[in-house]
């Protein structure tokens, strides 16, 4: 931890975004680092290995408007001098899809300015600098060439021009700067630049460039070659440095929409004080509740309390702007809203004049969703068409809309989930197959402090399982590796009186065992339900319950399974899915951002698995997180629901520990076995998430060794590489400024600790968050199935509600699960959350084929997809293979969460590169 402490100290001096201090200490490193020069120049001989392929050649593949004729022909091209050279840059803006009526005359006057002289201006940098004058060689700014002759084009993406003449000793190219004189931004995709003896340089931009009148600095792209900090060319490094301070910023006011700043908050925006102690949240972030920071926006402090006033959806909130959605995105967004309002605007409605059809009477109208949608009775028809005559437009004319999409979980057997055997595998295979854990000790013991929650000892006993085992004892089925188990218990129970004194919800903390059958499913054999001991004198603080004998102890089983159900869609939603893969990566993205250059061979490696996370996770602090907001209405916890993801963060999460084959471990689930493929054995061998998980890990894992290794041949190379350590160094000390004394962090001293790193990283954005979050409709629609909150405690013998559930059980399970209105609102969030947009780029894809200049990286990048391809086929050939009777059989669902490619839409499939959605 000591090159940590260093780092921090070191990365200080980068705070207020690009000090003089910071300046000066990269200007020294530089020239400290130049003495690398034999490993640079063989880099250097390697990398101009590079394509020479004419520029026609990479625009043809995009309907582009053409060039003119007389463009083609060299008309307006500067005359070339003996001694110079004739270059050209192939600029391709995309388009804006949809536009109203001010944005196309906006896009008029733009087009009437270029032609009178407020046209975009190029520049070539070249990596070389002048010898006399020690300042980077700079060409002659050029005008963007076209702008106004194809104003009406109605192609996606539009060719322009801009001709250069430059002296023969430039050098080659390595950056473009952008200076728009338009009054409107435009999105640059890409810039190709040919005409140099080294061939054509390609620059990948994807980036919106404001007009001068936001901001008056030339925006800089730079070319593809990748460029560690100690090989950076003369020409390049004030720049280098100078972009890494722009995007740092100083620290200081509100954040504008067109800003491109990255910086760190605490979670300070979830609640609004000014509207009630009721509406108030606590801070996320600092010594009394830990948490990772977030994307500062700088907005102005609430007039009450210690908050940052919030910003409500749909008005934007800040991210960088290049981390906002591309057009495609937001249409399946906009898309997913309109049946969002459809499907809860009729329940709603239907639940304000009607009190009585608040609950589902049956299993019936549960299904009736899927098939019908919500139908309303006559005589409710006809009372609402007097009052509101366009509901019978809205029911006429939105059919497919209000109707639900049936879910995967019930299409093949629609009665699976009422069975022990599914409530099981959906823990091995399911939306939250992450934790499951091998008991290794009988009984399970609690962490609590027993002065305050009571004895630690679950009161599961030997008389309870037995009867379950096989034949086996305890003691043999916990040698054999036979017993596992679902422990809510201490994540909940600290939670639970303030829970329960919620309106309508009710939890407790639970623990569910499970016996490993040589069939190699799991059957549950008991499940424990506990309250705090003050509650009810201590009378019921602690009940178990084992697989059914009778009717009634039937439907007391299947309240008890339901409410382990709960107690999992919340700490998946929670935890696993927000927490673990979209706050935790968050400050590693930013530091990214704010300490590695656009020309970091590992930033371009990250590129696309930091794609729209921000700006998901922005959006979420808006909708889904924040006070009274989806997670808090549609799960169990409610209010408690944000500090309970506190908890777990500081009592459970640990880098060194997200890793797939680490918390295979941790978790009892696997032990090292150098002999098998991936080095360790999995003890439940039919474990389809960590089987098919372990296939991918490995891709990527072979993938970041490779690309580490054509970068950093030695342990010094990773030590000496200062914006490589000072991410890293931030991400911990800044991002996760809570925990930054933890002595578990892994070091960054080797190329292997660096492919260590990378591959969790990678694994956390794509794999596993896919896992986590692709199968919440196909599997979690069916809310009987696993309901996320539930309305009411196992009632015992001797209750009031115990004779309710004995007179009417299906009414009474009904009833402790969510409302008609709690219902369709969660299944109409989750649809969205499941849903792949069409502009989704999958692991192993990168729609840029010229991402970087590197032939060495380019060949470990196809590989990678080749790899990622196996894995593919490896997981269709297992969902086929009768023996894994975990994702194949009777009405079985197969494993497909990780099988990496996917259409747009629900498809319960696909590993996208990102955290996307």
């Amino acid at each position: 931890m000591a090159s940590l402490e260093l780092l921090g100290r070191m990365s200080s001096c980068s705070g207020g975004g690009g000090s003089a201090a910071m300046r000066g200490g990269a200007r020294l490193c530089f020239a400290s680092m130049e003495a690398a020069g034999s490993r640079g120049m063989r880099k250097e001989r390697r990398r101009t290995a590079r394509s020479t392929a004419p520029v026609g050649a990479l625009v043809e593949r995009v309907v582009v408007a053409p060039v003119p004729v007389e463009q083609q022909r060299g008309a307006g091209r500067p005359e070339a001098h003996p001694q110079s050279v004739a270059a050209r840059a192939v600029v391709t803006v995309r388009r804006r899809r949809k536009e109203d009526a001010k944005d196309r005359f906006a896009e008029q006057l733009d087009a009437l300015a270029d032609r009178v002289g407020r046209s975009v201006l190029l520049e070539l940098v070249s990596t070389e600098t002048d010898p006399r004058k020690g300042t980077p060689k700079k060409s002659k700014p050029s005008a963007l060439v076209g702008w106004f002759d194809k104003k009406d084009v109605k192609a996606e993406k539009v060719v322009y021009t801009a001709e250069f003449a430059v002296d023969a000793g430039f050098g080659e190219p390595g950056a473009v700067t952008v200076l728009n004189r338009h009054q409107r931004e435009f999105y640059i995709e890409s810039i190709v630049v040919e005409g140099f003896p080294s061939g054509p340089a390609h620059f990948t931009c994807n980036s919106w460039v404001q007009p001068t009148r936001v901001s008056r600095d030339r925006r800089v792209f730079f070319s593809n070659r990748p460029y560690l900090p100690s090989e950076t060319p003369p020409g390049l490094r004030e720049l280098r440095l100078r972009e890494l301070a722009d995007l740092r910023g100083d620290g200081t006011g509100e954040r504008r929409i067109t800003d491109r700043v990255y910086d760190y908050d605490v979670y300070n925006d979830l609640g609004n004080p000014d509207k009630g102690v009721a509406s108030a949240r606590p801070v996320l972030g600092g010594e009394q509740m830990p948490y990772p920071r977030r994307m500062r926006t700088g907005r102005p402090s609430t007039a009450t309390g210690n908050a940052e006033s919030r910003v409500e959806y749909p008005e934007p909130i800040y991210v960088s702007r290049d981390e906002e959605f591309e057009e495609g995105k937001n249409e399946m967004l906009s898309e997913g809203a309109i049946k969002a309002l459809l499907h809860n605007f009729m329940p709603l409605l239907v639940s304000s004049v009607s009190p009585d059809i608040r609950d589902f009477a049956g299993f019936h109208d549960v299904d009736n969703l899927f098939k019908e949608g919500l139908r309303l009775k006559q005589a409710l028809h006809d009372q609402l068409f007097q009052k509101i005559p366009f509901v019978r437009k809205i029911q006429e004319n939105s059919e497919g809309l209000l109707r639900y999409d049936t879910p995967d979980i019930i299409k093949k057997d629609k009665f699976a989930w009422l069975r022990d055997d599914e409530f099981a595998r959906q823990a091995l295979a399911g939306i939250n197959p992450v934790n499951i854990e091998r008991l290794q000790a009988f009984p399970p013991v609690s962490k609590l402090d027993p002065a305050v929650y009571g004895p630690p000892e679950s009161a599961i006993t030997e008389e309870h399982i037995i009867g379950h085992l096989d034949g086996m004892s305890v003691q043999e089925a916990v040698e054999g590796n036979r017993l596992y188990m679902l422990d809510y218990h201490d994540i909940f129970l600290p939670f639970l009186d303030r829970i329960n004194a919620q309106d309508g919800r009710k939890a407790y903390g639970t623990r569910a065992l499970f016996f490993l059958t040589a069939a190699g499913t799991l059957k549950p054999i008991a499940i424990e339900l506990c309250l705090p001991p003050m509650t009810d004198g201590c009378k019921r603080a602690k009940r178990v319950f084992t697989p059914p004998a009778d009717a009634t102890s039937n439907w007391l089983w299947q309240l008890a399974k339901a409410h382990v159900c709960s107690n999992d869609a919340g700490v998946h939603q929670l935890i696993n899915h927000w927490l673990r893969t979209h706050a935790c990566m968050e400050p590693f993205i930013i530091a990214a951002h704010r300490q590695m250059s656009a020309m970091h061979p590992i930033f371009k490696l990250l590129k696309p698995h930091m794609r729209y996370t921000l700006k998901i996770n922005a959006l979420a602090r808006q909708i889904l997180i924040n006070g009274d907001g989806v997670i808090e209405s549609g799960f169990t916890p409610g209010n408690v629901c944000m500090e309970m993801s506190a908890f777990a963060y500081r009592e459970l999460w640990r880098l060194d520990q997200e890793g797939l084959p680490a918390d295979l471990i941790r978790r009892g689930m696997a032990v090292e076995d150098p002999s098998q493929p991936h080095g360790l054995r999995l003890l439940i061998e039919d474990y389809p998430y960590a089987a098919d998980g372990l296939l991918l890990w490995s891709a990527i894992s072979r993938w970041c060794e490779a690309y580490v290794a054509a970068y950093y041949p030695s342990d010094g190379a990773v030590q000496a590489d200062y914006e490589l350590q000072s991410w890293y160094a931030e991400a911990v000390q800044s991002g996760h400024a809570d925990k930054r004394g933890a002595p578990w962090w892994p070091r960054l001293s080797t190329p292997g600790d660096l492919a260590s790193l990378l591959t969790t990283l990678v694994w956390l954005c794509s794999a596993q968050h896919a896992a986590l979050n692709f199968g919440q409709y196909p599997l979690g629609g069916y809310i009987p199935n696993r309901p996320p909150l539930m309305r009411r405690l196992v009632p015992a013998e001797g209750d009031p509600e115990y004779a309710h559930l004995v007179a009417d059980p299906h009414r009474f399970f009904l009833s402790a699960l969510p409302s008609l209105t709690q219902t369709t609102t969660f299944m109409t969030v989750i649809d969205t959350l499941s849903t792949h947009s069409a502009d989704e780029e999958y692991l192993g894809e990168r729609p840029d084929e010229a991402w970087t200049a590197d032939p060495e990286a380019l060949a470990a990048a196809r590989e990678f997809a080749a790899d990622v391809r196996r894995a593919e086929e490896e997981i269709e050939r297992r969902n086929a293979d009768p023996s894994r009777r975990n994702r194949c059989g009777a009405g079985v669902l197969p494993y497909e969460l990780m099988a990496p490619s996917s259409g747009p839409g629900i498809t319960c499939r696909g590993v996208p590169n990102s955290v996307t959605i």
